[in-house]
């Protein structure tokens, strides 16, 4: 691991990415913003050329099996991890029936704050923990039982 954290090195290559919401905050508790990630997928899928092989969106952070059509995997993370953070701040910040608004918000910004690479908030934590996978043909199996254990911790 360097010290910026665990790093794409094959942009071709295939991934499992797990990446958190800053402080753990449990925002995918509300359907709204569940749907925004998925829409965002979607959207990677259609335009970005995302290969997406399996997902799953815990209450606070999200795993994806992912690769990239034109062997840009950081690229369309990035892009992915940027528009959805946006979106997701401003629905939370325009959400009539949030009652965790200003709790959230402040979290958000104070992790925004200590962050030079952010200019307001900051909903994702850095990393995304990507670790390539050599042998697809073992994928199906060992992501259902990953996701069986996930849901049986939630």
């Amino acid at each position: 691991m360097s010290k910026g954290g665990y790093k794409i090195i094959d942009q071709g290559g295939m991934y499992y990415v797990s990446f958190a919401v800053v402080a753990w905050v449990d925002v995918f508790t509300r359907k709204d913003y569940r749907d925004i990630v998925l829409e965002s997928l979607q959207h990677c899928q259609k335009e970005k050329g995302l290969v997406v092989y399996g997902w799953c969106i815990m209450s606070n952070h999200a795993h994806l099996i992912i690769s990239a059509n034109e062997n840009n995997v950081s690229d369309v993370l990035g892009d992915f991890k940027k528009f959805t953070s946006k979106k997701i701040i401003k629905t939370i910040e325009n959400h009539p029936g949030e009652s965790r608004k200003e709790w959230m918000l402040k979290i958000f910004k104070e992790a925004g704050e200590k962050n030079s690479r952010n200019t307001d908030y900051q909903f994702w934590q850095q990393d995304n923990q990507p670790k390539v996978i050599y042998t697809p043909n073992l994928l199906p199996k060992s992501w259902n039982i990953y996701i069986t254990i996930l849901s049986m911790q939630e």
